[in-house]
Parts: structure tokens; C-alpha cells; sequence
């Protein structure tokens, strides 16, 4: 149980790319936010190749990593490509009213509901745990974009949050996932119901 609350409050750190955003936009404009993230995906790409193709042994890998994640790119590497990836997509027209929910999404969303249910990689988690999800994503959304919006987004979120598909073997992870589809859906409901 500690480790998965240390995994949780590393989780939650990343509130502070797009909150530093919103508290201080003429210090840290999307610019930076964008090359803050380009510079941390270059380095989780770094330590995973050499940690899955060398070796790289680290305690902390043994504490914040779970089992299936031995073999495979690690959660926080996915975090970080998910990140990047919301805040890339700014470049070819994401709203930052839909990036920077998406981004909390993931920060708060997930350890939340990781907190109050895990499920295995193959599972799916309890409805309750569900609805919790639906609701906190449905919130962070809500001062950024429409009703209509929050809530795909708010749907998204929940269905990478709570299923885990894997395909030729390998686990799609939430923290790819939660991000990345949040946006889309936000993106979507803007464009396709604006209200």
C-alpha cells in the first residue's frame, strides 16, 4: 500500500506543469510548458531504453513500477509521452482550454481513483470507482470548456482509466491513455456541440 501512495503522489506532481501555466501565463507560456515536456520525453526515453535494453536496476524503478511494467515502458514514461503529446497537439490546434484538463485528468483524476480501486491490467474496475472517475474529471474540465465537452471528456478519462486492453501483449496504459482520449473527446464535443 505504500508504494502505491508513493505512486500516487508522483502522479499528482505533474498538476504542476498546467497549473504553473495557469497561475503564471507570462512566466510560463505554452511555449514552455511544451519544451518542459519535450525535454522530460527525451529523458524517460533515455532511461527506459537503457533500463529494458541494459538493465538499469534503480531501487525506485522497484517501487514505483508494477509487475507488468518489468518488461514493458514503465507508467511514468507513458505519463510523460501522454503529456507531451496533449501539449504537442496545441501546435496543430488543440484549444489550451482543452489541453490543460486533460493534463489535470491524469495529475488528480487517476490517482484518485487509483487510490480507491486498482484493478489488474485485464480488469475492469469497480462501477463505483467509475462514477467517482466520471465525476472528478467531469469537474476539472468543467471551468475549461462546454457542459457537453466536460462530460465526453469527463467519459474518456473514464474508459482508459478503467479498462486496460491489451494488445500483442502488452498493456495499453491509462496514463497514455487518459490524456490523449480526454482531449479528443473535449476537442470533439467543442467542435461538435458547442454549448
Amino acid at each position: 500500500m505504500a508504494d502505491e501512495v508513493a505512486r500516487r503522489l508522483v502522479h499528482a506532481t505533474g498538476s504542476a506543469v498546467p497549473l504553473s501555466y495557469l497561475l503564471a501565463p507570462d512566466l510560463v507560456t505554452w511555449r514552455v510548458v511544451q519544451t518542459f515536456l519535450a525535454v522530460c520525453l527525451v529523458t524517460v526515453v533515455f532511461l527506459e531504453f537503457v533500463r529494458l535494453s541494459i538493465g538499469l536496476d534503480w531501487a525506485i524503478y522497484d517501487r514505483l513500477t508494477r509487475e507488468y511494467e518489468q518488461d514493458n515502458p514503465a507508467g511514468y514514461a507513458l505519463y510523460i509521452v501522454g503529456m507531451a503529446v496533449v501539449a504537442g497537439a496545441v501546435a496543430v490546434g488543440l484549444p489550451t482550454t482543452v489541453a490543460v484538463p486533460a493534463m489535470f485528468m491524469l495529475a488528480i483524476g487517476d490517482p484518485i481513483s487509483g487510490l480507491l480501486g486498482s484493478a489488474e491490467a485485464s480488469n475492469v474496475k469497480q462501477a463505483w470507482v467509475l462514477l467517482v472517475m466520471f465525476g472528478v474529471c467531469t469537474l476539472l474540465a468543467s471551468p475549461f470548456v462546454s457542459p457537453a465537452a466536460a462530460v465526453l471528456g469527463g467519459v474518456a478519462a473514464t474508459f482508459a482509466d478503467g479498462v486496460k486492453p491489451t494488445i500483442a501483449g502488452y498493456v495499453v496504459d491509462d496514463n497514455f491513455a487518459i490524456p490523449v482520449l480526454a482531449a479528443a473527446a473535449m476537442w470533439a464535443g467543442l467542435v461538435l456541440v458547442p454549448f
